[in-house]
């Protein structure tokens, strides 16, 4: 007998990227990010209808493109609306890395305002990634008059 599962499992949200190429780009983010994978699901064609993924203990889905059914990826669409944020122990070090494994950075590494180092980029699959390290605790106060003199300058 099994277990009544449950109605919302956790975390609640969680990205699921459309990639043309996706075995490519999961080699590509075990290695810039320290991606561990936990799953694939391969056609006999060699397409991949499902895998997942985490990266700093956060779960993250992966599929190839299925143009039939209008799934495609960002490079497909002529980019992406959408950013991933990811904190990780050593924002520069894991930056430079993806970047040698063929990110685009997207600008330099800097410390920011809301207390983080944050580093931006776009994998060579079309996906904006926010490179994160944590500098400081602040309160939602603080980061909001942080900004607020930002703004005034």
């Amino acid at each position: 007998m099994t277990s009544k599962p449950a109605l919302i499992p956790q975390p609640a949200v969680t990205p699921n990227l459309t990639i043309k190429g996706a075995a490519s780009a999961i080699e590509f983010y075990k290695k810039a990010f320290g991606a561990t994978e936990t799953m694939r699901l391969v056609e006999p064609s060699g397409r991949i209808g499902h895998a997942e993924m985490t990266i700093s203990g956060s779960p993250i889905m992966i599929s190839d493109e299925y143009p039939e059914l209008d799934v495609l990826s960002p490079q497909s669409r002529g980019g992406s609306a959408v950013g991933i944020h990811v904190y990780v122990e050593d924002v520069d070090e894991v930056f430079a890395r993806a970047v040698a494994e063929g990110a685009k950075a997207l600008g330099p590494v800097a410390d920011e305002f809301h207390g983080d180092r944050v580093g931006k980029l776009v994998d060579p699959f079309g996906h904006v990634w926010y490179v994160s390290t944590r500098k400081e605790d602040l309160s939602a106060e603080e980061v909001t008059q942080r900004y607020d003199a930002l703004m005034k300058q």
